[in-house]
């Protein structure tokens, strides 16, 4: 505890630095608060190494609170803004795409299985697929594929 009190500087720059990883690496950037305390704790960090704030460990946590709130009213609204300009686009795995031969008749009530890569797959349609037809998976969900027939023109 001593190494902290005697080194407060390094020690908030430290620890701002630890809760900015936890936040981006380990939450992907979900929650904003991390992200606020650490940003707070590097900047009361570098205030105390520059002399701007006393060395002691009331004035550090005081700044640090104060900074967490101004940077949440100031960053909340534009991170949020942020967060929901993600592109509706799924992504595209190796499975999209693969072509097969069905083996049983497929429609919007009937989805029988079929076995790719180990894996037991439901076969989902929105319109009759006919036995003997070659389809195209268009998209794959955890454990089903949604396909559709294969133009014999290709």
């Amino acid at each position: 505890m001593s190494f902290i009190a005697n080194n407060l500087a390094e020690s908030f720059l430290i620890i701002g630095l630890i809760l900015l990883v936890v936040e981006v690496a380990v939450l992907g950037f979900s929650t904003f608060v991390l992200f606020f305390v650490g940003l707070a704790a590097m900047v009361t960090g570098a205030l105390l190494y520059v002399s701007v704030l006393p060395d002691s460990g009331l004035g550090a946590l005081l700044s640090t609170g104060v900074f967490t709130l101004v940077f949440a009213l100031l960053l909340w609204q534009p991170l949020k803004r942020m967060q929901g300009n993600v592109s509706p686009k799924k992504a595209q795995g190796d499975l999209v795409g693969h072509q097969f031969v069905l083996k049983d008749f497929v429609s919007p009530a009937v989805s029988p299985s079929y076995h790719y890569s180990g894996v037991n797959w439901t076969l989902m349609s929105d319109e009759a697929i006919e036995a003997g037809t070659r389809v195209e998976v268009i998209e794959a969900e955890v454990g089903a594929f949604h396909i559709k027939a294969v133009n014999s023109n290709q």
